[in-house]
């Protein structure tokens, strides 16, 4: 599988405005959330890069996105209609192409060389269909995730045959239908804001507009589930989820802990604890 584009979604009302956030990354350059973003789909080796945003955002996105500004096509989503319908706005940007997804509102860190992006496109080339990239969750955070059921098929790599997709599960939901041998109990495979999809996930869509006005996109993946293979992959690192309570601040203190002021970012923490 060939996948040359990818897109961001940031048009959502609570999330149009936080890819516009600054960070400090790894190296100490200060940059908006929505550039280390899409250095990361950079990285994987993507070429194309689209952009769902609300009307009359672009101006904001092109400057926040700095030198990569020219990397973009912006793609308005004309009605808050949601995030299934975010992603089917740029149904005629993705052309029946593969695509890469990303959420607007969250970062990702690599435990290795590759990025995370760059390691669900691998995976995604190798076995030549749909993964979406998920993490161990524990129940506590159910209400924040959707989440997928199924079988381990490839330990090595962590892949996982997605048999089952919920949006947001109860404790109870996810107990009695994304139970996944092997994890730990109360810990569930739940999405971690980065998908490649084949080009049957906007056919789906398509489909399910024509009679709905709304559409949950986890309805879309459970479709996809039941005619094509579709994986679920742990990859080495972690996301995080800057729309929650206090998420901006653990995304930063994230990157720093993992980057060159890491001594430094730490002997301030520890003063400020030791003063309150």
């Amino acid at each position: 599988m060939d996948i040359r584009k990818a897109l961001i979604t940031a048009a959502g009302k609570n999330q149009r405005t936080l890819p516009l956030q600054s960070l400090v990354d790894r190296d100490g350059v200060t940059k908006t959330a929505l550039a280390i973003i899409i250095e990361e789909i950079l990285s994987a080796g993507i070429e194309k890069i689209g952009v769902v945003i609300s009307p009359g955002d672009e101006a904001a996105y092109r400057v926040a996105a700095g030198t990569h500004a020219s990397r973009l096509t912006f793609i308005e989503q004309s009605e808050p209609r949601g995030y299934a319908h975010a992603i089917h706005s740029a149904a005629e940007f993705c052309d029946g192409d593969p695509f890469l997804l990303l959420v607007g509102d969250h970062l990702y860190l690599s435990n290795t060389e590759k990025g995370c992006a760059q390691q669900l496109v691998e995976i995604a080339r190798a076995e030549n269909c749909a993964v979406s990239a998920v993490q161990s969750t524990h129940e506590s955070k159910l209400p924040y995730y959707g989440a997928v059921g199924g079988q381990l098929v490839n330990a090595v790599q962590h892949l996982y045959q997605v048999e089952a997709v919920l949006e947001k599960p109860t404790p109870t939901e996810a107990e009695q239908k994304l139970d996944v041998p092997g994890l730990r109990a109360g810990y569930y495979l739940c999405f971690f804001g980065m998908h490649v999809l084949t080009p049957a996930v906007q056919r789906i869509l398509r489909e399910l507009f024509t009679d709905n006005d709304r559409v949950n996109f986890r309805t879309a993946l459970a479709h996809l589930a039941e005619h094509e293979r579709y994986l679920a992959a742990e990859l080495a690192g972690r996301r995080y989820d800057f729309g929650v309570k206090y998420g901006l601040l653990t995304a930063q203190l994230a990157l720093a802990l993992s980057g060159r002021d890491r001594d430094e970012v730490l002997r301030g923490l520890v003063e400020l604890m030791a003063t309150n």
